[in-house]
């Protein structure tokens, strides 16, 4: 039986050992950068246009103006 390498063990022995320093420091801000946004989003505020943007409510004071009554004239023809 003849003994040839796989394409794995080939790619395994020809690796480069500089590679994988480089590699881990890039999935590490890969994933400080994915924990960074997450915690923004997070901690984000969102205001939609019928909430109140103080704490403590607003006093509003509601004036309804009544129109005088008006009379009505039948026309008698």
């Amino acid at each position: 039986m003849k003994n040839t390498p796989t394409t794995y063990s080939l790619i395994v022995r020809s690796e480069e050992k500089g590679r994988n320093i480089f590699e881990g420091a890039v999935v590490g801000l890969i994933v400080l950068c994915t924990a960074f946004t997450g915690w923004q989003f997070a901690s984000s505020s969102v205001v939609l246009p019928g909430m109140a943007s103080t704490k403590s409510p607003a006093a509003t004071t509601m004036v309804a103006k009544v129109a005088p009554p008006q009379q009505v004239v039948a026309d008698r023809s």
